[in-house]
């Protein structure tokens, strides 16, 4: 059996070019502007439009919001056109509903602010500056998803 068809149905190079393409993306935001691209800060930077709390109207978040939903839209668009021309045909899907796209979206968004960082945050920009925290943080992400993983699998079997 071949290891890489089970694990990369679709090929390996749209991953590895995805990878590229976001490393690519979180190193030209920080040496063009030294702003650090994590996501979940734009969590709580929106919700700073329409929630009048302390913690909301932190200057950290309003000060930030602006060019962090340009960040986020680009994003957005940039899997959009992803998805519309350049995945060289194959579209993937979801049967998903959107409402539970956006619960679990939602959930995301307030479990990363609340662990002070989402795992591609730590992962790419804090691993990307040597930052020790993001170390502890990506060894604890890894190792409760080997653990998860290795729980449902047995327990699935």
């Amino acid at each position: 059996m071949d290891i890489s068809n089970s694990l990369f149905p679709l090929g390996w190079q749209r991953y590895l070019l995805g990878g590229l393409l976001i490393g690519s993306g979180a190193a030209l935001l920080f040496v063009l502007t030294g702003r650090i691209g994590g996501m979940s800060t734009v969590f709580s930077s929106t919700w700073s439009y329409v929630v009048q709390r302390p913690f909301f109207q932190q200057a950290r978040f309003v000060d930030s919001r602006g060019w962090r939903l340009v960040y986020a839209a680009g994003l957005v668009l940039g899997a959009l056109g992803w998805w519309l021309g350049f995945a060289g045909g194959v579209r993937e899907a979801t049967a998903v509903p959107v409402w539970q796209l956006l619960v679990g979206g939602f959930f995301v968004g307030y479990g990363a602010r609340l662990g002070n960082g989402c795992t591609s945050g730590h992962g790419i920009c804090g691993l990307g500056s040597l930052q020790l925290p993001s170390l502890m943080a990506v060894l604890t992400f890894m190792a409760t998803a080997f653990l998860s993983a290795n729980l449902a699998a047995r327990w699935l079997a």
